[in-house]
């Protein structure tokens, strides 16, 4: 239980099934063309879960005695497992996801493709090594690669059977996973400033320079508090234009979004203790989960 804890086992499923979720939920309901068999489909999800999980092996390791302040209750390497062991794991996960995106960008005759699981395994370690000390700078990185997690999909599986036949449904379809690409890492970005907050004691400690240790737990909160009314009326809008004449998907946005969203606006205004922020970050992911499984209303 302690390997699965470090690798998070708990966010590796949430992006495979959000995954999942695009090619079964969207790509195949809609008649899109796909480039990937279903067991190249699944190598893709490895690839993809393997490099993340490397990501949050490297990300302890340097954490861990910021986490010792922030969680103490949740650090592994030192205690159960030793950062030898946490470090020969980091590579045979970046070894495995790279081995796998070469072996599937090769299958799609796309060999440049290899590029993205190595700029993503490489930023994922610059991150946990000084980027996340940067104010914002770490903070956006990361949510671009939870972005990036949806969008592997449309380029593996969309890109490459685009024709000049097919080219204006092929981008209309690439399109919807652009936006729920966008509203993960809006929503992501937000939690990841929440955990800042939450752990600002510690990140004093290690020396880090977020956003609420440069501004104030409260600015920070305020700013948070801003971007996620604009999230709110952006769900309302995107419900309003795009499942105005569909029941079932406008009842979905409103209780299991819009609603979830509102509430966090109006906790986040009080938010003063570390629980407070704790419960908070815990609500925006899932909310973000949940936006994103509205992918399956496209099977309507």
């Amino acid at each position: 239980m302690n390997y699965l804890n470090l690798i998070r086992y708990q966010n590796l499923i949430i992006i495979a099934l959000v995954q999942v979720f695009i090619r079964f939920g969207l790509f195949i309901p809609l008649g899109a063309d796909s480039t990937l068999s279903n067991f190249e489909f699944a190598l893709l999800v490895l690839a993809t879960i393997c490099i993340a999980a490397a990501g949050n092996i490297i990300n302890d390791i340097y954490d861990v005695e910021i986490d010792a302040i922030n969680k103490p209750q949740k650090v592994i390497i030192g205690k159960t497992i030793s950062e030898k062991t946490a470090t020969f794991l980091f590579i045979i996960f970046n070894v495995m996801g790279v081995g796998l995106g070469y072996y599937l960008s090769n299958q799609v005759e796309k060999p440049e493709f290899l590029g993205f699981f190595i700029v993503i395994s490489a930023l994922l370690y610059l991150y946990a090594s000084f980027l996340k000390s940067i104010v914002l700078l770490g903070n956006i990185i990361i949510s671009l690669l939870v972005a990036s997690s949806l969008l592997m999909v449309g380029l593996f599986d969309l890109f490459p059977t685009i024709t000049f036949i097919n080219q204006d449904y092929q981008s209309f379809v690439f399109k919807i996973v652009l936006n729920y690409a966008f509203f993960a890492f809006y929503i992501n970005l937000m939690r990841e400033i929440i955990k800042d907050i939450e752990d600002v004691d510690g990140d004093k400690n290690g020396e880090m320079n977020t956003l609420p240790i440069a501004l104030g737990r409260k600015r920070t909160s305020y700013i948070v508090f801003g971007m996620g009314i604009l999230a709110l009326f952006g769900m309302i809008y995107h419900s309003y234009e795009n499942w105005y004449n569909s029941t079932i998907a406008i009842l979905y946005f409103l209780l299991l979004i819009i609603a979830p969203l509102g509430y966090f606006c109006i906790k986040i205004w009080d938010a003063k203790t570390k629980r407070d922020f704790a419960f908070l970050s815990k609500l925006v992911k899932i909310i973000m989960f949940l936006g994103i499984c509205s992918i399956l209303l496209y099977t309507l």
